[in-house]
């Protein structure tokens, strides 16, 4: 297929992904003939947004000192101008050809027995199993701009009761300033790593005792508040209503609403504890006493609603709600604030009729837009169909997903947003945002989910205007997705200085002299009085140090008092770490302080006249 029948965007995706699929071959063969074909099971090599990894069993772990190594032998690959054969077999001749390779020969077997079988030989001493496509010659990767990324442990299958691999990352792009770029902003997002800032700016930490659940420390804490009351303050004005509610309840509500069915792998269970009569305890799952750890918080708004009889003139009534959720990930899938078991959702659960569905999700984008917008953040919208496992009928299910379509043609016009087939969640279809940072990388956030079938599970009613009960539709939905991830996003986003009403400690102070503390302690009153989030250094030690280590934690803005400063009751100001203003009054300072707060501006102010 060429470039004028697939398009010039579908054939430039087409051809990178066949060159690094290509590479990855390329990979596993130089390997094997490093460490000897004896001593390689290889295992499988797909492409990846900026490369490719292959997955192997090796006899030793593979070294930095051993890339410079596989790089030349893969380039001397490449300059034999190999063909690359494809061969259709069957599924004993795959068993057979793979014998030996055992990651290979489990891949076969699980295989229908009338499978299309392929297989790529490239020379004529390396084969693979795979589908393709794939080059005819080796030559067509002359040009390749290839480098390796790293290596690191993974299980086969993502088991971790299964062998351990080492997975060759590697870098691969056209040419030589697409990847050269590529390192570049790589350098760049290694320099934002929400991990190695979090740990710098004392926000957050890990224990092993814990895995995959965050300690707010006391620094990341308050950017945590300031977030969820920036986040309360858009919610009121559009009439949510904030409730919580228990961390574990009975097994029986989570097979009411489907989760026991859908998402039990991803749930902490409490089974039941049993006393036997000769004494010993043993535990087990039943219906009266196993309780769940909540995963989601669907089920609490739904109780909450339905402890009362509504009018119709009640709705929509808008249930929102952050408490802690957990989610069982395994271990290796963990990162930082990005992948985590315990988090805090900005859910919201909005109990209406049919007809205020349109309005309700058009609301609830703008919404989208307003926050996401105060962070200088871009997003797109994506329409996610029914899935394989959903739940319900299906005209129910086409009913929504017409009415979700609707709502964005009308929104963005008709091509104006992606669909993504099967990927709704298991009780109805949804609207996820994907937002782009500032070095361009893509982010699942925000979620708009319709539900018609949790209402019939639970037989929710409310009261009609002609007396009587109808069933309600409900929207799940929320905006930052996890508080955590997205926090994780921001610090990596704003690279650590966060706008002044987001940042942890907003303003640092530094008396020169232990003789100006106490001027010092005044401001430091003053600013505190005015909701200010203000730190102050006492030490008796050198102002540059102290200086230093505001900096680190990069307070907005740093206050140096010294004789100047008492004499003349003004400020000297040290802005964002390098910017500095002399002489500015207190009170002025304060007000410029206040307005940032109050307006959610992105840049500091940096003149204060």
């Amino acid at each position: 297929m060429n470039k004028e029948e697939m398009g010039k965007e579908a054939y430039q995706a087409f051809y990178l992904e066949n060159y690094r699929h290509s590479l990855s071959h390329v990979l596993a063969k130089a390997v094997i003939e490093l460490f000897g074909k004896e001593n390689v099971q290889y295992a499988i090599g797909p492409q990846i947004d900026d490369g490719f990894y292959y997955d192997f069993l090796l006899p030793r772990p593979i070294v930095k000192e051993d890339y410079a190594a596989i790089e030349n032998k893969m380039r001397e690959i490449l300059k034999r101008k190999e063909n690359w054969t494809r061969k259709e077999v069957s599924k004993a001749e795959a068993l057979e050809i793979f014998r030996g390779q055992k990651f290979k020969t489990e891949l076969i077997e699980d295989l229908p027995e009338d499978e299309t079988i392929s297989t790529y030989t490239t020379g004529d001493d390396f084969i693979d199993l795979c589908r393709g496509p794939h080059i005819e010659n080796s030559q067509e990767l002359l040009g390749a701009a290839f480098e390796i990324k790293s290596v690191s442990g993974s299980y086969w299958r993502g088991d971790e009761h299964r062998d351990q691999l080492q997975r060759v990352y590697v870098y691969a792009f056209p040419n030589k300033d697409e990847l050269k770029a590529h390192k570049a902003m790589m350098r760049e997002a290694m320099e934002r790593d929400h991990k190695k800032l979090g740990k710098e700016m004392e926000l957050f930490m890990f224990d092993e005792t814990a895995p995959g659940m965050p300690y707010w420390l006391p620094r990341g804490f308050k950017l945590f508040n300031a977030l969820l009351a920036f986040w309360r303050q858009e919610h009121e004005k559009h009439g949510y209503q904030e409730i919580s509610a228990p961390q574990i309840q009975k097994r029986e509500l989570w097979l009411t609403s489907g989760h026991w069915d859908h998402y039990r792998d991803g749930m902490f269970v409490l089974p039941a504890k049993k006393v036997a009569e000769d004494g010993s305890v043993s535990f087990e799952v039943d219906d009266q006493d196993t309780y769940c750890v909540k995963p989601m918080n669907c089920p609490n708004a739904i109780l909450v609603y339905k402890s009362k009889l509504h009018s119709y003139k009640e709705l929509p009534i808008r249930y929102s709600e952050t408490d802690v959720i957990h989610r069982r990930e395994k271990s290796g899938e963990l990162n930082g604030l990005f992948r985590v078991q315990m988090f805090r959702q900005d859910d919201d659960h909005t109990f209406l009729t049919e007809d205020m569905i349109e309005d309700e999700i058009s609301d609830i984008m703008d919404i989208a837009k307003t926050i996401y917008g105060t962070f200088g953040l871009e997003y797109v919208a994506e329409l996610s169909t029914r899935p394989e496992d959903y739940m319900g009928d299906i005209e129910v299910w086409n009913q929504a997903e017409a009415s979700l379509k609707r709502i964005l043609d009308k929104k963005y016009g008709e091509g104006g947003y992606e669909i993504n087939e099967g990927d709704g969640a298991f009780y109805g279809p949804k609207i996820d945002l994907k937002m782009r940072d500032c070095i361009g990388r893509e982010w699942q956030m925000g979620t708009i989910q319709l539900d018609f079938q949790l209402p019939l599970n639970f037989d929710l009613k409310y009261m009609a205007a002609d007396g009587t009960q109808k069933r309600p539709v409900m929207i799940h939905r929320a905006i930052f997705g996890s508080m955590e991830r997205f926090i994780g996003i921001l610090i990596e986003n704003f690279k650590g200085r966060f706008p002044f009403w987001l940042a942890p400690v907003q303003v640092g102070i530094v008396p020169i002299k232990p003789e100006h503390n106490e001027y010092a302690k005044q401001l430091e009153k003053k600013l505190r009085e005015a909701g200010i989030r203000v730190e102050a250094d006492y030490a008796d030690k050198n102002m540059n140090d102290k200086i230093k280590t505001l900096r680190t934690y990069r307070d907005p803005y740093i206050l140096v008092v010294g004789d100047k400063e008492m004499e003349t009751g003004t400020l000297a100001v040290n802005i964002a770490g390098n910017k500095k203003a002399y002489g500015v009054p207190v009170e002025t300072f304060i007000a410029a302080c206040e307005r940032m707060n109050k307006t959610y501006q992105l840049e500091l102010e940096e003149t204060f006249a």
